[in-house]
């Protein structure tokens, strides 16, 4: 057999019409429209870009250094009101002597800075500009593990870089700069670098469904964001009042894990408790009678399993609230009242 008879079929017969002297090739098809072409992913992704996009901005920030010098930072944020409010990170603009936001306009603008929590790293920037474009926050309640997750921002200084993936994980936890810890954190392998930190991750209908905040180094595809629904309450206690208000006893404790005897004998519903390790002076825990070495099983109505547990039950709600705080001392059970005041800046 010629090694021309081994060619498949369809390229034969086009290099045999050719040899046979018609002079052309057989016609491509027609290109077909883009949106044709498009497929059902491509359309999501680029459509909540295209609602998206006008309201993400590069965030410039200028830090005084112990020695006087500026030094300068950068990030992303989003605008999430049409006067100009928008949000970031906390370890982007908290504590910047002077910020400056790019818009996707190219308009560069003066922020201010309105409020800011570094125990939920979040911050609020006002910037003075007419005709903003502004994201909407989505539930974060509804989030499923498994679906598209698009990370808008300015990784190395590239604005308005577009990466998308999945929502990997719900419900994960990771410490703050303060060392409290944040909740109900949205893991994405929506790729993230630094200076995606304050951008939007945001669903296949352009709803922000977290706030970009950290990556683990090396690791690749472990990107993390904080919850809409956190980041809304964040954002609405920091315009109103500038700060985020939180319940304070007065301790420092750490985790403990309880013997099955002590579990028994006292009829406990979990195995583990916050053990004190200080109580503050004049502080509410003082006040109450709460000594060191005690073991706190419970605030109110709810369990305590650990230090992470008790802080997260220490709300602004509960301020100036009595409170029945459950002890173990030694082989006894104690109820103690104790009214938390608001916690001091971090």
């Amino acid at each position: 057999m010629a090694p021309f008879d081994r060619l498949p079929p369809g390229l034969r017969a086009v290099l045999d019409d050719s040899v046979a002297g018609t002079g052309e090739l057989p016609p491509f098809p027609e290109s077909a429209p883009d949106n044709v072409l498009l497929d059902a992913y491509s359309r999501a992704v680029t459509d909540a870009v295209a609602r998206v996009r006008p309201a993400v901005v590069h965030i410039g920030v200028e830090r005084r250094t112990r020695r006087g010098k500026p030094q300068a930072g950068s990030g992303s944020g989003f605008i999430i009101t049409p006067d100009g409010y928008l949000i970031t990170n906390s370890h982007v603009a908290g504590g910047a002597a002077a910020i400056q936001a790019t818009l996707p306009d190219g308009r560069v603008v003066a922020g201010e800075l309105v409020g800011d929590d570094p125990d939920s790293d979040l911050a609020v920037v006002k910037v003075g500009a007419d005709n903003l474009a502004y994201a909407r926050f989505g539930d974060s309640s509804r989030v499923r593990v498994g679906q598209i997750a698009i990370a808008i921002g300015s990784p190395y200084g590239f604005q308005h870089t577009v990466t998308a993936g999945i929502v990997s994980a719900l419900g994960r936890s990771m410490r703050s700069a303060t060392g409290r810890l944040l909740d109900n954190i949205v893991q994405t392998d929506a790729a993230l670098n630094p200076g995606n930190s304050g951008g939007p991750l945001v669903d296949s209908s352009g709803a922000v469904i977290g706030v970009n905040t950290a990556v683990i180094l090396p690791a690749q595809g472990i990107c993390f964001a904080i919850a809409a629904n956190t980041a809304e309450r964040v954002t609405i206690a920091l315009i109103r009042e500038g700060r985020v208000r939180r319940a304070y006893l007065g301790v420092s404790a750490h985790d403990l894990p309880l013997a099955r005897r002590v579990v028994r004998h006292f009829g406990l519903p979990h195995e583990s408790g916050a053990r004190v390790d200080t109580v503050a002076p004049d502080s509410p825990a003082s006040q109450s009678g709460m000594r060191a070495g005690d073991i706190i099983v419970s605030l109110g109505s709810d369990p305590v399993r650990g230090v992470d547990e008790l802080q997260r039950l220490l709300t602004g709600g509960r301020i100036g609230d009595p409170l029945e705080v459950v002890v173990l001392r030694r082989d006894q059970r104690l109820a103690l009242s104790v009214t938390p005041r608001e916690s001091p800046p971090s």
